[in-house]
């Protein structure tokens, strides 16, 4: 899939208030900025149009922007999160969304994080999480399938969402942590495993055949190399303490 657009949220003062099970210290907040800055000026690099919604200070998670709309060519999923306290980002970023998508909203009692979805061509994995209950699941799939795509449900055992762990980088392959190998709904793709101590380098972004990664994870940085893509390091050390990484940070499509 070849990207023209994202959508992206400011950090707020508040950010250090948000939902995280990290035991990293609290993050800086104008920090945090600038490292969403940086991201933001990557994604214009790459040729993105990128719009960019104020700070909500009222949810100060609302700037992991992914977790609440899942975007494809033919339509947007509004995912209802899985927290309680994030459900009312998604009110904000619906009218948005659907200037570009026809919009489906999941139902009561149906939760999704963005977090949980990964999608590779017309197959879609789906991690059942804290975040993402099988009713989720089942109305996306409703929703999805009659256009054409697959979906596959799996089960997160650890890390906050599916991609924490698992990762599409192109060319077929798959960057995942040692506990996903083995999990039979990722057969038939190369493999990038993680070592235990750089798991968090597993949330790597795909982009227009350009790798977005973070910086000071050396040995996935080599894994990474051997796939010939473009390779853009920058820094998250503040988003990382709120449970954040790369995709969670941009709707893109």
């Amino acid at each position: 899939m070849y990207f023209t657009q994202a959508i992206t949220r400011l950090p707020a003062d508040s950010v250090a208030t948000g939902l995280t099970t990290a035991s990293l210290g609290a993050p800086d907040a104008e920090l945090t900025r600038q490292q969403f800055r940086a991201y933001v000026d990557i994604l214009l690099q790459l040729g993105l149009t990128v719009t960019t919604l104020p700070a909500q200070p009222d949810y100060p998670d609302a700037h992991f922007v992914e977790d609440t709309a899942v975007l494809m060519p033919e339509l947007a999923i509004i995912t209802n999160p899985g927290a309680p306290s994030r459900r009312g980002e998604i009110h904000s970023i619906a009218p948005l969304v659907s200037r570009f998508r026809h919009a489906v909203w999941l139902g009561e009692g149906a939760h999704m994080d963005g977090g949980d979805v990964l999608m590779v061509d017309k197959r879609f994995f789906i991690g059942l999480s804290s975040r993402t209950n099988e009713a989720g699941i089942s109305q996306f799939a409703a929703a999805v399938e009659k256009f054409g795509y697959s979906v596959q449900a799996v089960p997160v055992g650890a890390g906050l969402h599916l991609k924490s762990i698992v990762n599409y980088v192109g060319r077929n392959t798959l960057i995942l942590s040692e506990d996903a190998v083995n999990n039979p709904a990722f057969t038939g793709f190369a493999q990038i495993v993680l070592s235990p101590q750089e798991e968090y380098a597993g949330n790597t972004l795909w982009i227009n055949d350009t790798l977005i990664t973070p910086s000071g994870y050396p040995h996935t940085l080599r894994q990474l190399q051997a796939l010939g893509l473009p390779i853009i390091q920058t820094d998250t050390s503040e988003i990382r303490k709120m449970d954040g990484g790369l995709t969670c940070l941009s709707l893109r499509f």
